[in-house]
């Protein structure tokens, strides 16, 4: 039975991920945007400063809603935006997925601060980049009152996991593949 139940969730989440294309986009260019403007808007009642670290920085990529669901295999997978100075400038993916101890479902948002130019570049030419191989994603946790860790301030890209609903344990942006979505 066991077998059963995770070779139905593996499918459920194979199908997600396969009708979720880049040429398959589920979310229009409208809905994304109003999506990472309410998810920004949560992230400055959030975090402390929020509103400054993300005007400081050269880019932010925003996932409003990111799925993730397992039982020993699991899978995620959000769409978001780009935004460089306040204004979409692309949109892209999110997939990961992954084998070992893992039982349940969440939906979380993730904000990814680009604080250099070369590594928003580097972001920007690769056909697909991947955290933790092509560059190291500092995961910030928030303090009291939302503060920030300011060491991890002096990281190139630093990154932020919030507004998680569901059980799942994992908190870790690790071997997550960002891919642009053509249009």
């Amino acid at each position: 039975m066991k077998k059963k139940l995770s070779s139905l969730v593996l499918g459920l989440i194979l199908g997600l991920l396969i009708t979720n294309t880049p040429e398959a986009l589920a979310a229009s260019a409208r809905e994304i945007d109003a999506s990472v403007q309410t998810t920004l808007e949560k992230f400055y009642a959030e975090v402390k400063d929020g509103s400054k670290i993300i005007h400081e920085a050269k880019g932010v990529l925003v996932f409003p809603h990111v799925f993730k669901a397992g039982i020993g295999i699991g899978g995620e997978y959000g769409e978001g935006a780009l935004l460089i100075n306040g204004r979409t400038v692309d949109y892209y993916n999110t997939a990961a997925a992954s084998i070992g101890f893992q039982l349940g479902a969440q939906k979380k948002s993730i904000i990814i601060l680009f604080l250099q130019s070369n590594a928003l570049r580097r972001f920007q030419s690769s056909e697909g980049w991947k955290a933790g191989v092509d560059a190291s994603v500092a995961v910030v946790t928030l303090g009291a009152g939302g503060a920030i860790d300011s060491a991890k301030l002096r990281e190139p890209i630093i990154g932020f996991i919030f507004d998680q609903k569901g059980l799942m344990y994992n908190l870790t942006l690790e071997g997550t593949k960002f891919t642009k979505i053509k249009k």
